[in-house]
């Protein structure tokens, strides 16, 4: 008889991630478990729940489409630029701050802005993020949980990035996935929105364009050996 295979493990933060819901919400429908049905934990990482990733997309299969699956967006220009705010109500939400708590906790959940506004003054600066209503309307179609589960898109391959260059050069989040032996952009912004990864908590720089996350090849190289002792 053939040997079950060792089960995807996820944690709570990759669900979320992964459907479109806060952490929060994952933990209230796993402890609504006996009225929902909603998969049992099969381990721990620490504090960590750990659910079999197959469990629980079969879970969401068979579950009634969320509100916003059916919620269609106004007609605007696609050039068009919105807030955090705007592009919140944009796609649907109830909660104008959604967007931005999905850019603070779910570090390469939603996509980055395409333009980032420098205001404030000298002694105050702040940054206010903008997404053309193209790039929001691309994001809803593709996202993960979006219910569309015919089409089946394989994570984009990891670069091939040396660990003997120049320690001051800084790389992007998937040279960083590569360098600690992720096997995709999405598992290292989950591992580090759950709090994984503290020496990459705060990013050494941001991207003229976009405001991408850098950080220097020493920092990640530091954070791998740190957690290769765990």
């Amino acid at each position: 008889m053939a040997a079950r295979s060792t089960p995807h493990l996820v944690e709570t933060a990759e669900i979320a991630a992964e459907r479109g819901l806060t952490p929060a919400r994952i933990s209230a429908l796993y402890l609504e478990r006996e009225t929902n049905g909603f998969p049992e934990v099969v381990g721990h990482r620490g504090r960590a729940r750990q659910w079999d990733k197959s469990e629980v997309d079969e879970w969401f299969t068979q579950r009634k489409p969320p509100r916003l699956h059916q919620y269609k967006p106004p007609t605007l220009d696609p050039d068009e630029l919105l807030t955090g705010a705007q592009a919140s109500r944009f796609l649907g939400y109830k909660n104008p701050q959604q967007v931005n708590t999905y850019v603070r906790d779910h570090p390469g959940y939603f996509p980055d802005p395409d333009v980032v506004e420098e205001l404030g003054t000298a002694e105050r600066p702040y940054r206010r993020p903008k997404w053309r209503v193209q790039t929001l309307l691309d994001w809803k179609d593709t996202r993960p949980g979006s219910g569309k589960r015919s089409i089946q898109r394989a994570a984009p391959a990891l670069p091939d990035v040396p660990v003997d260059g120049d320690p001051d050069e800084l790389l992007g989040a998937s040279q960083a996935a590569a360098l600690l032996g992720f096997k995709s952009v999405n598992s290292f912004s989950s591992s580090l929105g759950q709090g994984n990864l503290p020496l990459l908590k705060t990013v050494d720089t941001l991207s003229e364009k976009g405001g991408r996350r850098r950080w220097t090849r020493r920092r990640i190289l530091e954070q791998a050996a740190q957690r290769k002792a765990k």
